[in-house]
């Protein structure tokens, strides 16, 4: 999976990952905004890594956990999806708005090619790409980044953006396909 390669997302492995994820996430989200330190011990089990300081708001939802590392001081707003299929990377001191959502997973276009035929594992063919987030990023709310992005340090991603291809240092970027539209 991590590879890049097809991969059986029904695999009793992935899947027993998965159920564990979920296990987590439930937990969290129905926890008081009040109990901030039971929600950052869910917290550690859930992710690969998350660092100081990071405040993420419920409801959250991914898949695995396993995959996402987060740097100090982050926020993460309510309704964020993080599809974690593969790595998502996130930096120190970024704000992530409401409704943003983090795919690694994805598919082959051509019919053909994404139904499995093969009479073992999922119906269909799955890839993954991983996401990786700089410092300092501001990615607007209901935005989407897709999978194989790369944002650099220092970006504002503007609500509601598609987020395509990789976007360097120290710029702002919005639109679906997301552009930049300024240097900083």
């Amino acid at each position: 999976m991590l590879s890049g390669e097809f991969y059986d997302s029904r695999d009793p492995e992935l899947i027993e990952i998965y159920h564990n994820a979920k296990q987590l996430l439930l937990k969290f989200n129905n926890l008081s905004s009040r109990e901030t330190s039971k929600k950052a011990q869910l917290l550690k089990q859930l992710f690969e890594k998350i660092e100081d300081k990071v405040w993420i708001e419920a409801p959250f939802f991914c898949d695995y956990g396993n995959n996402i590392s987060i740097g100090e001081n982050t926020f993460i707003n309510m309704n964020c999806i993080f599809i974690d299929n593969n790595k998502i990377t996130i930096g120190k001191n970024c704000l992530i708005a409401p409704h943003v959502q983090i795919y690694t997973a994805s598919h082959p276009v051509n019919a053909a090619e994404r139904i499995n035929t093969n009479s073992s594992g999922a119906p269909y063919n799955t890839f993954t790409k991983p996401v990786a987030i700089g410092d300092n990023v501001w990615i607007g709310g209901n935005s989407v980044i897709v999978p194989g992005v790369k944002i650099g340090n220092n970006v504002t991603i503007g609500a509601g953006s598609v987020v395509t291809k990789d976007i360097p240092d120290n710029v702002v970027a919005f639109g679906n396909p997301c552009k930049i539209v300024k240097k900083l």
